[in-house]
């Protein structure tokens, strides 16, 4: 039903919005609440099993999210008499709510539930958890960010390692696109006490990225590698661009994707933390290795070789094109703007 939908999209807008515009710990978490209330009729509308569990699973986390989210305002105001967001002074409260809203977005060791709910969702709705749903509690993060830095870059060097190592044996999209929003997540929050304005670039590249990836899978109805390796015969153009998209996803130049991985490399550097640097550079190897797989698959498995799934109906998509081919244009060549976008973020 349309009026449902409109209904839902808009409860989704204007929780977001709450958080954004809220001081007070009562009514960022008001927000956050709606939020999730509003995309739980969406990923549980298909009836299907698989999709009832993933709502079910994504409710519980997300509900013992908020209820950690509050108890520690609660303790926070109990303990300094403060409920404003910016006066975290006491570290009790403000360890509690960064695990609190690490355990929302999905960051490691708490991202156990991302996968598995992501796997039970259709890639509209996937989609829509994998970016949308990441900006009201990273609002949050980003201003409580000076609080407690060792738990955040703990907190980043394990997200950029599990995101890595947990695609690498995945044969499922949605699962590698989790894992990939993981590692991701892990980069941002790894630059975030440094440079707040890296963080948000690095965010907003990686919502480009995500979009184009999720659009082109659904384009091509694809759910899993084997899928991918038929792509070829639906559109032919766009298969061969999509490597780039997931190359720019790993990070590699000359790419959109390589610009936030530099600057987060150089600024780590900066302020005299090679070694977290460099395992973070490594950990990118990882995620690389199952993007190249992706490439791989959709590719060079494209016929005379022999065909890994059959070749499927060849039926006119609906879905609109204009949306892709701005969002993939973004995912590939925006790496040169990187010395303007730089003056801008040091500015």
């Amino acid at each position: 039903n349309p009026y449902i939908l409109a209904i839902l999209l808009f409860g989704l807008g204007l929780g977001t919005t709450i958080t954004f515009a809220s001081s007070h710990w009562l009514l960022a978490w008001m927000g956050l609440e709606m939020n999730t209330l509003a995309i739980i009729p969406l990923m549980a509308q298909h009836h299907h099993p698989r999709a009832v569990e993933a709502t079910t699973k994504y409710f519980l986390t997300q509900a013992a999210a908020a209820a950690t989210l509050l108890f520690a305002s609660v303790t926070n105001a109990w303990l300094t008499g403060q409920w404003e967001i910016q006066q975290i002074t006491h570290p009790l409260p403000s360890t509690m709510i960064t695990l609190a809203l690490a355990l929302k977005i999905g960051l490691a060791p708490l991202h156990a539930w991302l996968p598995e709910v992501l796997q039970g969702l259709d890639l509209t709705t996937g989609l829509i958890l994998s970016t949308w749903q990441k900006l009201a509690p990273f609002a949050l993060i980003l201003q409580l960010q000076p609080s407690n830095s060792t738990l955040l870059i703990i907190l980043g060097l394990t997200s950029t390692l599990i995101g890595g190592w947990g695609g690498l044996n995945q044969t499922q999209l949605r699962k590698i696109l989790a894992y990939s929003s993981i590692a991701h997540l892990g980069w941002m929050i790894l630059i975030l006490q440094f440079s707040p304005s890296i963080t948000l670039l690095t965010l907003l590249t990686y919502l480009i990225m995500t979009f184009s990836t999720f659009l082109v899978f659904k384009l091509n109805k694809s759910t899993n590698i084997n899928t991918l390796a038929t792509s070829w015969a639906k559109a032919p153009a766009l298969t061969a661009l999509t490597p780039l998209i997931l190359l720019s996803l790993g990070g590699l130049p000359p790419l959109t994707g390589f610009m936030p991985k530099w600057l987060i490399l150089q600024e780590l550097t900066k302020q005299g933390l090679a070694p977290t640097a460099t395992l973070a550079a490594l950990s990118a190897l990882l995620s690389l290795y199952f993007y190249l797989r992706l490439s791989y698959a959709m590719t060079l498995t494209i016929s005379p070789n022999n065909l890994t799934g059959s070749t499927p109906w060849r039926l006119p998509s609906t879905q609109l094109t204009y949306p892709l081919a701005t969002s993939t244009a973004m995912t590939i060549c925006l790496l040169p703007l990187t010395p303007a976008i730089s003056a801008l973020l040091t500015s």
